[in-house]
C-alpha cells in the first residue's frame, strides 16, 4: 500500500475524517489534490501552484525520529532547512536520533512514509509522540501540509493549526533555528 488517499480507509484516522473534523471545528483551509508526493523535491514542483499571490507560505518537511530509549518524535521544519540529526538530538536534549521504521510510523502516527505531517499528531498525541515545530511557522500566512495522505495538500493559517492542536491536546514545542 502507498500513502495516497486510495488507501486512507486503512489508516486509524482517514484523511476524509480528519478534514471533516477540521470543518466541524470551524477551521478553514485550502484544499488541493495532486499526484502522490514522496519527497520535498517532488512537492516543490506541485506546490508552486498552491501558494496565493503575496502570501508568505511555510512548506513543511517532517521527520519521524526515535532515540535510543525508543521514545518517538515528530519534528516539523521548513522544507529547505538543512538538519544534522546529531546536532538536533543535542539541541532537543534527547541524545542520538535515528529515523523510525515504516511500521513504527504507522503504529505511532497512523500514517505511511510519504505522508508524514504535523496533522498526524491526531494519532501521535495518544501514543506519546513528542512534537517539535520550527518557530518560523508562526510567522507564515499559511502552513502547507498533507492531511495524512500524500496526494492531497491543505493550507492552514498558524492560528487555525494551533486551534486544532489545542482541541486535540497537543502543545508543540517550538524550535528557534537559524
Amino acid at each position: 500500500m502507498d500513502a495516497s488517499s486510495d488507501y486512507q480507509d486503512t489508516l486509524p484516522v482517514s484523511s476524509d475524517a480528519l478534514l471533516d473534523q477540521l470543518r466541524a471545528l470551524g477551521l478553514t483551509f485550502t484544499y488541493h489534490e495532486h499526484i502522490p508526493l514522496r519527497t520535498v523535491d517532488e512537492a516543490k514542483g506541485v506546490e508552486r501552484g498552491l501558494v496565493e499571490d503575496g502570501e508568505t507560505p511555510f512548506r513543511v518537511k517532517n521527520l519521524y525520529l526515535r532515540d535510543k530509549k525508543k521514545r518517538n518524535y515528530l519534528v516539523t521544519l521548513e522544507q529547505d532547512r538543512e538538519i544534522d540529526l546529531k546536532a538536533l538530538g543535542a539541541r532537543l536534549g534527547v541524545g542520538n536520533l535515528s529515523f523510525g521504521s515504516a511500521d513504527r510510523l504507522m503504529e505511532n502516527l497512523g500514517i505511511r512514509p510519504g505522508a508524514v505531517s504535523p496533522l498526524a499528531m491526531v494519532t501521535g498525541q495518544e501514543k506519546g509522540v513528542r512534537f517539535f515545530m520550527d518557530a518560523a511557522a508562526r510567522d507564515a500566512d499559511r502552513i502547507y501540509m498533507h492531511p495524512l495522505v500524500n496526494d492531497r495538500t491543505i493550507g492552514m493559517t498558524p492560528v487555525d493549526l494551533m486551534t486544532f492542536f489545542d482541541r486535540i491536546g497537543v502543545a508543540p514545542e517550538w524550535l528557534a533555528l537559524d
